[in-house]
């Protein structure tokens, strides 16, 4: 496995934290700093492998030191948990989500009123 691939491997994990989780940053090392916390124990321990693979990969020595299989394994598991989230839609889609929980609740303590009203005789 080439510097280039295990690169291409972390800005992978990259992207989809920024469209998944909303994470914020320049590498993936600060994407885990944003929002790290969001992730999984596990997923979270394997996204920060990975970091640390892609850092070692710029040095030619290090290269040589890293494991290929478990690196692997932490990309899987990283693209696995990411690519199950929905993508982040933002504020406008959570605003509508909570106006429409407003609406039912005020409808139903409406008809609420109602069927007591009539109960009582008063319509």
């Amino acid at each position: 496995m080439s510097a280039i691939s295990i690169q291409q491997m972390a800005d992978r994990i990259a992207g989809l934290m920024q469209d998944r989780l909303g994470a914020r940053g320049g590498g993936l090392e600060a994407k885990l700093a944003s929002r790290g916390r969001a992730l999984p124990r596990k997923v979270r321990q394997a996204a920060e492998a990975v970091a640390k693979a892609a850092a070692m990969a710029q040095n030619p020595k290090l290269l040589l030191q890293i494991d290929h299989a478990a690196l692997a394994q932490d990309y899987d598991l990283c693209l696995r948990h990411l690519t199950a989230l929905k993508p982040r839609s933002g504020l406008w889609s959570g605003a509508v989500a909570i106006a429409a929980q407003v609406a039912v609740s005020v409808l139903l303590v409406v008809m609420l009123v109602i069927a007591l009203l009539r109960w009582r005789g008063l319509i």
